[in-house]
C-alpha cells in the first residue's frame, strides 16, 4: 500500500502535575488584598489541599502534550459502525458559542429568552417533518434516555386505556440499551431472532406477538446496517393486536430525508442529534435524544414544552396526560443549536444526500473488502457494514488483532464484536463526510493487515507498536480496574 497515515512521530511523554511540581513555582500573581487576611475555621485548618506548585509554562505544556495523545473525527477517520462518528462543521460550534446563547440562563422568563426558544421550537419543527412524524420532545439527553422517555409514552398511552401490558418485543438486531430501556419500564423484553438475510421477518413476529405486548422496539436500519424492509407488515401485526411501534432512529444517517417513518407504521422514535446532527458524539460529552411521535402519542409528551401564540414563544406545562419532566430544565441547548445550524444550513436536499453518500461509502468498503474479510450477508447494506475475522481462524488472528494494529496504520479501530448475532464481527461506518481517497486508504490499509496476518502473524498479536501506549491487558484492567489517579 501507499505509505501509511501513522507513525511515531513527536508524541512527548509528561508525568503528572503533582511529579512535575516544585514547590515555590507559581504561573499567576493574584492581585493585592484590599482586606485583611482571615484563618480558616478549625476545622479547615492544615495544611490546604495538596495542589502542585506549577509555572505556566509546566500547565500549558503539559496540557498540550495530552492533547496530542488523543484521537478524534478532527484527526482522521473515525469508522465506528452505529455510533456516526462523523465530522462536524466549524461552522455550527461557532452559533453554539454565540454569548447570546451561552450566557443564556434557563430561569430567564421567556419574555427574555426569545431567540432561545424560538430555536427550540423550530428545531420541534424541523425534526418533525424530517421523521414524518407529528411532534416531538427535545427533553431527552441521549439516545438510550430517548428509548426511555418511548418506552413511558407507550406505558402511558396503554395505561389510559386501562389495559396496561407487560411485554415488548426487541429483535436480536437492535441496539443494545434497547431491552434495557423496556426493563426500566417493567416491561419484559421478549427476544426475536433475524432470519437469513439479516432482518425481521413479519411471521416471526406475529408468532410472539399477543394482547399481553406492548409493542415493538425496531432499530431500523438495523445493526447489521440492513434496511428492515418488512418494518409495514410488522407495524400492522403490532397495531393489529393494539400495540406500539418504538423505532430506534440511532442510525438515521442512512435515511434522513430519504424514509417517512410516519408512514412506515412507526408510532414514536428517537433521533440522536449528537450522531445524525453534527453534534461532537461520544468522549463522555453532551448529547440529545428527541422523540417523535404520533399524534395519539402527543398528549403523553414530556413538560415544559415550547409553544408559540401569535410570534411569542414560551413554556406551557399544562397537560394533564404528561409522563412529567424528563431531564432539569429544556434539554441540551447547545447541543440543540448545533443541529439547528446543520439543518438550516443542509437544508432538505444536502440532507437526503447526506444520506445518500453515507450509504455510498458503506456499500463502496462492503464491496472493496468482502474478497479479504469474511462478510456474513451479501447483500447491498446502509450506512454501515459488517465483517468478520473468520478467513482469519485457521492464523489464529482475531478481530481484536486487526483492531489494534489498525491502529498502527493511523486508523482509530471501528466497532467489534457488535452485533452479536455476527461471531467475532467487524462494524464500519464511513459516514458521508469521507473521501474517497480517505477510504482507499482505510482499504488498503485493512488488505495489508490482512496479508501481514498470513505473513508475519506475531505483528497483529503484539499491536499496536507506534502508538503512544501499547497493548494493555484487556482482562485484568476489566477485573481488576484501577480506579485511583
Amino acid at each position: 500500500m501507499k505509505e501509511s497515515l501513522g507513525g511515531t512521530g513527536l508524541v512527548l511523554n509528561d508525568p503528572l502535575l503533582w511529579e512535575k511540581g516544585r514547590k515555590g513555582r507559581c504561573g499567576f500573581s493574584l492581585p493585592r488584598r484590599d482586606v485583611e487576611s482571615a484563618p480558616l475555621s478549625p476545622e479547615l485548618t492544615g495544611e490546604g489541599p495538596d495542589f502542585p506548585d506549577l509555572s505556566e509554562v509546566d500547565v500549558v505544556r503539559h496540557y498540550t502534550r495530552l492533547s496530542q495523545w488523543n484521537f478524534g473525527v478532527d484527526t482522521g477517520m473515525y469508522p465506528l459502525g452505529s455510533c456516526t462518528m462523523k465530522y462536524n462543521p466549524k461552522a455550527n460550534e461557532k452559533y453554539a458559542s454565540l454569548p447570546g446563547f451561552t450566557g443564556a440562563h434557563p430561569l430567564m422568563p421567556d419574555i427574555l429568552s426569545q431567540g432561545a426558544l424560538r430555536i427550540m421550537f423550530e428545531l420541534k419543527q424541523y425534526l418533525t417533518e424530517i421523521t414524518g412524524m407529528d411532534a416531538t420532545t427535545l427533553q431527552p439527553a441521549a439516545g438510550a434516555h430517548g428509548e426511555l422517555t418511548g418506552m413511558l409514552l407507550i406505558h402511558a398511552y396503554h395505561k389510559k386505556k386501562g389495559a396496561p401490558r407487560s411485554k415488548i418485543i426487541v429483535p436480536d438486531t437492535a441496539h443494545g440499551t434497547n431491552p434495557a430501556s423496556a426493563a426500566l419500564c417493567g416491561y419484559r423484553p421478549v427476544p426475536v431472532s433475524s432470519n437469513e438475510q439479516g432482518i425481521l421477518s413479519a411471521r416471526a413476529v406475529a408468532k410472539v406477538m399477543d394482547e399481553d405486548t406492548a409493542g415493538i422496539m425496531i432499530t431500523n436500519p438495523n445493526t447489521l446496517g440492513l434496511f428492515e424492509e418488512n418494518s409495514r407488515e410488522i407495524a400492522e401485526i403490532i397495531h393489529a393486536k393494539g400495540g406500539l411501534v418504538y423505532c430506534d432512529g440511532a442510525n438515521m444517517n442512512a435515511v434522513m430525508g430519504v424514509v417517512n417513518m410516519g408512514n412506515m407504521g412507526v408510532d414514536v422514535m428517537q433521533l440522536n442529534l449528537h450522531k445524525t446532527f453534527s453534534t461532537p458524539h461520544g468522549g463522555g460529552g453532551p448529547g440529545s435524544g428527541p422523540v417523535c411521535v404520533k399524534k395519539h402519542l402527543e398528549p403523553f409528551l414530556p413538560v415544559p414544552r415550547v409553544v408559540e401564540e401569535n410570534g411569542t414563544y414560551g413554556l406551557a406545562e399544562d397537560y394533564p396526560e404528561s409522563i412529567g419532566k424528563i431531564q432539569a430544565f429544556h434539554g441540551a441547548f447547545g447541543v440543540m443549536i448545533k443541529a439547528y445550524s446543520y439543518i438550516r444550513i443542509m437544508g432538505p436536499k444536502n440532507l437526503k444526500k447526506a444520506s445518500q453518500l453515507a450509504v455510498l461509502n458503506a456499500n463502496y468498503i462492503k464491496e472493496r473488502l468482502k474478497g479479504t474479510l469474511h462478510l456474513p450477508y451479501d447483500r447491498p447494506c446502509m450506512h454501515e457494514c459488517v465483517f468478520s475475522d473468520k478467513h482469519q481462524t485457521a492464523q489464529k488472528i482475531t478481530t481484536m488483532d486487526m483492531a489494534k494494529r489498525l491502529m498502527d496504520y493511523g486508523f482509530h479501530p471501528p466497532t467489534v464484536y457488535f452485533p452479536l448475532v455476527v461471531r467475532g464481527a467487524i462494524m464500519v461506518e464511513p459516514t458521508e463526510t469521507e473521501s474517497k481517497e480517505d477510504l482507499d486508504q482505510f482499504i488498503d490499509a485493512f488488505k495489508a493487515i490482512v496479508n501481514e496476518a498470513r505473513e508475519d502473524p506475531d505483528l497483529l498479536h503484539d499491536a499496536p507498536r507506534n502508538c503512544k501506549v501499547k497493548r494493555l491487558d484487556e482482562t485484568t484492567a476489566a477485573r481488576k480496574p484501577c480506579l485511583a489517579g
